[in-house]
């Protein structure tokens, strides 16, 4: 009968295509992979996107790209992200502060990143370095300290601007230690360095990409915030040796789309813990501004958001900062 010839060739073409997608299902990636990164090429999470991407395309044997989608502090990127299909084809690296800082200094955005996106896996972190400039004299963390308390007026500080880490660490730190600082913002990382080599402000936490001129003498180097030493300067005493629990980790993670499916999650998981632990991308990571591989199951890496969420919501409304 007609109909019995029907029903066979649907199910063959029902069976072809069942195992065509559980094929797909076992063959992740089975496409490109691009990895949108939220800054300009050459900052730390382009970086981090483009020596993990290297690595992915050799364990996946698939290409991995990095797209730079710059713009708002991170959330042109995580938009971009968070509205791609739920597929693990379109995924984000991107810092902390987009996550542990916007979405309490900004009173609008495009996304809301603690709903719209999913985290996936840390990749990297780093920590910053408290520096003075070389002729303020001083040789020790504990002596800033001193110094800082009986300075009058205050002493000034530097930072990349205002709800900037570099200003919400030091404000951390002054809480902390009940020293007064002036805060100067400078419109970047850069001109706030270059301002306390120079003179015009006495302290910042300077990142690790500063390596150059903590190593010259140009800045003096006091202490890191991390919680455990530098890598890069191990010889440099931890601000948590002398004030237990202040930690002030930079992280770069792996995001996706809020629906992506937890059977993805944990085949790019499985790859990225993989390259993570290659010795080439351990020293490519540390060869590019001392950043060290961060490998944490994926629930540890959402409690590490919300604890950062936690600590820096807290300041920023002590602060009453706001921006548009």
């Amino acid at each position: 009968m007609p109909w019995i010839g029907l029903a066979f060739s649907f199910l063959i073409v029902l069976a072809s295509w069942a195992q065509c997608v559980h094929a797909q299902g076992l063959a992740y990636p089975h496409q490109s992979i691009k990895l949108v990164s939220p800054i300009p090429a050459g900052g730390a999470p382009d970086l981090i996107a483009r020596i993990v991407a290297a690595k992915l395309s050799e364990l996946s044997a698939q290409s991995v790209v990095v797209e730079n989608r710059v713009g708002s502090n991170g959330y042109i990127a995580a938009d971009y992200v968070a509205r791609s299909p739920a597929d693990g084809y379109t995924l984000l690296v991107c810092m902390d502060s987009t996550f542990s800082i916007n979405p309490y200094l900004y009173s609008k955005s495009s996304v809301d990143v603690n709903h719209d996106l999913l985290a996936i896996a840390s990749l990297g972190a780093n920590q910053f370095v408290l520096s003075v400039n070389p002729n303020l004299g001083i040789k020790s963390f504990t002596e800033f300290i001193e110094l800082a308390k009986h300075a009058n007026p205050p002493l000034a500080y530097a930072s990349a601007g205002n709800g900037s880490q570099h200003h919400l660490i030091m404000e951390l730190l002054k809480a902390r230690s009940g020293i007064e600082l002036m805060h100067v913002p400078y419109k970047g990382g850069s001109p706030a360095t270059t301002a306390t080599v120079g003179g015009e402000v006495a302290v910042m936490f300077a990142g690790t990409s500063n390596a150059n001129l903590l190593k010259s003498g140009k800045l003096k180097a006091l202490a890191s915030s991390g919680a455990h030493r530098s890598r890069a300067f191990p010889e440099i005493p931890t601000i948590s040796e002398t004030y237990p629990d202040f930690e002030a980790t930079i992280w770069i993670g792996l995001f996706g789309p809020a629906q992506l499916p937890q059977s993805i999650v944990t085949q790019i998981r499985t790859l990225v813990n993989q390259a993570l632990k290659s010795s080439d991308v351990v020293d490519n990571l540390f060869k590019s501004g001392g950043i060290e591989p961060l490998i944490t199951s994926q629930e540890d890496f959402k409690s590490l958001i919300a604890q950062d969420q936690k600590k820096y919501s807290k300041i920023i409304g002590q602060l009453h900062l706001k921006l548009d």
